[in-house]
């Protein structure tokens, strides 16, 4: 695994598969995060203040964290810490640095703490679960996630709230 500080990298990005060049700008990469993988990456575009953020962070759904593939919901938390770190809020209307999301509209640091601290309450109740004896049937049966439902939350598709609160559950008790 790479390590997760924040590097240089040559002038050029792959994304999706395709090489794209940015000449003359630096682009530092902040690689190698065990968040939903154990591989995802963070693109700082600097002078443009952008931040790609990837699956780390959706405005529409929980994140999609796959424990089997290195993924944990404090990897999560570090991953959106490090977004924090990077970016530069607005100040008196003088801009700031927007972040586009895996999935959903494009963002601010606001927008991205909030998401950080919405992850950061349920991890708490679900750790305080385990440490009370809960199993996952009764974690799941209890909705940790019941405040944030409305907004994130999805019982049909390819990524529900259960499935949500079983990444949660089995990366805490690892």
């Amino acid at each position: 695994m790479v390590s997760p500080e924040v590097r240089r990298v040559d002038a050029e990005v792959e994304v999706g598969g395709t090489l794209s060049s940015h000449k003359g700008m630096n682009i530092p990469g902040a690689t190698g995060i065990a968040a939903t993988t154990d591989g995802d990456s963070i693109v700082f575009f600097r002078h443009s203040e952008v931040i790609s953020a990837g699956n780390l962070y959706s405005t529409v759904s929980y994140p999609v964290i796959e424990v089997d593939k290195g993924g944990s919901i404090q990897g999560v938390l570090n991953g959106l810490n490090k977004i924090l770190d990077l970016a530069v809020a607005e100040y008196r209307a003088q801009g700031g640095t927007w972040v586009i999301p895996g999935r959903g509209r494009l963002s601010d640091t606001a927008d991205v703490a909030s998401y950080r601290n919405m992850i950061h309450i349920i991890r708490d109740r679900v750790q305080d679960m385990i440490k009370k004896g809960m199993t996952l049937e009764q974690a799941k049966a209890a909705r940790p996630t019941l405040d944030f439902d409305r907004r994130y939350g999805s019982t049909t598709g390819a990524w529900t709230t259960d499935m949500f609160v079983d990444a949660v559950y089995r990366s805490l008790r690892k």
